[in-house]
């Protein structure tokens, strides 16, 4: 289909903060109704979208940690999160008549293909949204450079970083009423500046590879459409 988007296939990274709304943890029915409906909205427009999301409203290793676990097995307890709000999103999706399917670093079958890059460009080319599940398969690795990799494996232009701020600024807006936002960003500029865009090798990925990332508010109404039309308005591009 036709669209006026600067962006025809992108990646965009949820936290899985995003699924849980207003509760504690775990999901909440509306919060993930409304991420569903915004990005089916650039599906029927002809966008191929690819989504990750991460496993802060189940579970986080560093907590793990924290609290004296393994590093790795509180790393492995997470990617198993990942994989639980990947099939709730694809239930979602399906209930608004959006084709989904997810992918999973590890295998989990039959609750989740095995990642495979022949299929999951074919799934996008198709239309279908696809998920990406289960980290990178590794421990040590962040939902983040999971994004970076699956993008860069199924040829996205873009890694859109949804957050509940409107791009990057010089400090914490929310504690610094004078932070200074920017409409653009180059890799080495963020890294002189010491912004926290995205975990380091994440950043490393897309910036040694040339992929841009938007970082962006997924909750501002029209904002997924502004960012994919390239209106910085909406975001932060940094490329």
């Amino acid at each position: 289909m036709e669209t006026t988007y600067k962006y025809s296939r992108v990646l965009i990274k949820l936290s899985g903060e995003t699924l849980k709304g207003a509760q504690e943890h775990g999901y909440d029915s509306e919060a993930v109704r409304a991420v569903v409906e915004r990005i089916k909205q650039v599906v029927y427009a002809g966008v191929e979208v690819a989504l990750v999301v991460g496993a802060g409203n189940i579970w986080r290793g560093v907590m793990g940690k924290a609290g004296g676990m393994d590093r790795v097995n509180a790393d492995y307890m997470g990617m198993l999160a990942t994989v639980m709000n990947a099939m709730c999103l694809k239930d979602f999706f399906t209930a608004v008549g959006i084709s989904a399917e997810v992918q999973s670093a590890i295998a989990m079958e039959p609750l989740a293909k095995r990642f495979n890059r022949a299929e999951a460009v074919k799934a996008l080319e198709s239309g279908k949204v696809v998920i990406f599940a289960g980290g990178t398969g590794s421990p040590f690795f962040t939902t983040d450079t999971t994004a970076a990799l699956r993008a860069l494996e199924t040829d996205c232009e873009a890694v859109l970083k949804a957050t509940k701020v409107n791009g990057v600024y010089s400090s914490d807006p929310f504690k610094n009423p004078d932070a200074v936002r920017f409409d653009t960003l180059s890799f080495d500029e963020a890294l002189a500046r010491q912004l926290a865009v995205m975990d380091s090798t994440a950043f490393s990925l897309c910036r040694d590879n040339d992929l841009a990332v938007i970082v962006f508010d997924f909750f501002e109404p029209d904002s997924l459409e502004k960012v994919l039309r390239g209106d910085l308005s909406a975001g932060t591009l940094i490329n």
